[in-house]
C-alpha cells in the first residue's frame, strides 16, 4: 500500500521545492494535484520537457515517486467544444504522466446533477478517446464521485465505473464527500458503501469533513433556497464526523492494498503541522 500526499496546500512552492518539503515531512509518495503552471485546472496542461525533466529530477534526487496524477477536465461538459477541449486536455496530460514515470490518474466524473442525462451522454463519448490511449500506455485510471458531479452517489458511481468494463478502471473512495456519497441517507454507511465497491475500491482520498444533512438538514443555511451549491470540507481526521474507525477498520478487513492519499486543503497557514499529523495517523491505522 502507497500512503501518499496531494500537496495542493504547497502550491505555491516552486515545483522542485514543494517536492523536498514532502519529502522531508516524511512522505514517499505524491500525488500530484493541479499547479498553475504545469497542469492548471480545467485548461490544456503547461507541462513543457523543460518542466517535466525539472520534476524528474527532484524525484530522483529526493526518493519520492508519483503514485498518480490528479488532472481535472470538464470532458462531461454538454457543451460540446468544452468537451472536445477537455478530451485533447486528456491525450495530453496521458503523454504528461506517462513521460513522469507514473503509471496511474485519477479523476472526476464532472458534469452537473441537473443535467445528469446530458452529462452522462458526454461522459461515454468522451470515453471513446482517451481509454484506447490509457490502454496502450499502461496507465490505469481510478474515477471519484464528486459533489456536484453528475454522479455523486456512491453505488450509481460504483455501477458506472464497472460499466467501463476494464480491469485497469477503478474506484476511488473519497472520504471527505462521505456525506454525499450517501445520498438521500442522513447518516453515512461506510462499510456498505466500501464494501459495494469491492474490488474496485483501489484508492482512497483521506480527510474529514462535517455531515451536512446533520441537525435535520440544518447544519448549514444555504441562500437562496434551493440553490445547487454543495459543501464540504477537507480537514485533520478528527475535526469533522466521519466515522473513523468504521473508515480504518473496513478497509483492514478488506485487506486495502491500494493507495491511500492525504487530502486537507484547509489550513494552508499549518500546511506542515497538518500533513505530518495526517501520515502519522494514516500510518498507524493502515501501514503494515
Amino acid at each position: 500500500m502507497k500512503i501518499a500526499l496531494d500537496p495542493y496546500m504547497f502550491r505555491g512552492l516552486p515545483m522542485a521545492e514543494m517536492v523536498r518539503t514532502v519529502a522531508d515531512i516524511g512522505y514517499r509518495h505524491i500525488e500530484l494535484s493541479p499547479r498553475a503552471e504545469f497542469m492548471p485546472f480545467f485548461l490544456h496542461p503547461r507541462a513543457d520537457d523543460d518542466k517535466v525533466a525539472e520534476l524528474r529530477k527532484v524525484l530522483r534526487e529526493t526518493g519520492v515517486e508519483l503514485s498518480s496524477v490528479l488532472p481535472l477536465y470538464k470532458w462531461s461538459s454538454p457543451i460540446e467544444e468544452e468537451r472536445q477541449a477537455a478530451v485533447r486536455y486528456w491525450k495530453r496530460m496521458i503523454e504528461v504522466t506517462v513521460e513522469l514515470g507514473c503509471d496511474l490518474m485519477n479523476s472526476e466524473f464532472n458534469g452537473r446533477p441537473e443535467k445528469a442525462a446530458e452529462s452522462e451522454a458526454a461522459f461515454w463519448k468522451s470515453m471513446e478517446e482517451p481509454l484506447p490511449v490509457f490502454e496502450r500506455e499502461g496507465v490505469s485510471l481510478n474515477l471519484e464521485a464528486h459533489p456536484g458531479d453528475f454522479c455523486e452517489v456512491n453505488e450509481p458511481a460504483v455501477d458506472l465505473v464497472r460499466a467501463i468494463n476494464k480491469p485497469w478502471v477503478n474506484y476511488l473512495y473519497c472520504a471527505p464527500h462521505t456525506f454525499h456519497l450517501s445520498g438521500d441517507d442522513p447518516g453515512a454507511d461506510i462499510r456498505g458503501m466500501m464494501r459495494y465497491a469491492g474490488d474496485k475500491l483501489q484508492h482512497l482520498h483521506i480527510a474529514d469533513s462535517f455531515n451536512h444533512k446533520g441537525s435535520s438538514g440544518l447544519r448549514y443555511i444555504l441562500k437562496p433556497p434551493g440553490t445547487p451549491a454543495r459543501i464540504h470540507q477537507h480537514l485533520d481526521i478528527g475535526q469533522g464526523e466521519v466515522d473513523w474507525d468504521v473508515f480504518f477498520s473496513t478497509l483492514r478487513d478488506m485487506e486495502f492494498d491500494g493507495v491511500a492519499t492525504v487530502c486537507v486543503f484547509a489550513w494552508e497557514e499549518r500546511a506542515r503541522e497538518s500533513s505530518e499529523f495526517m501520515l502519522q495517523r494514516v500510518s498507524k491505522e493502515l501501514a503494515a
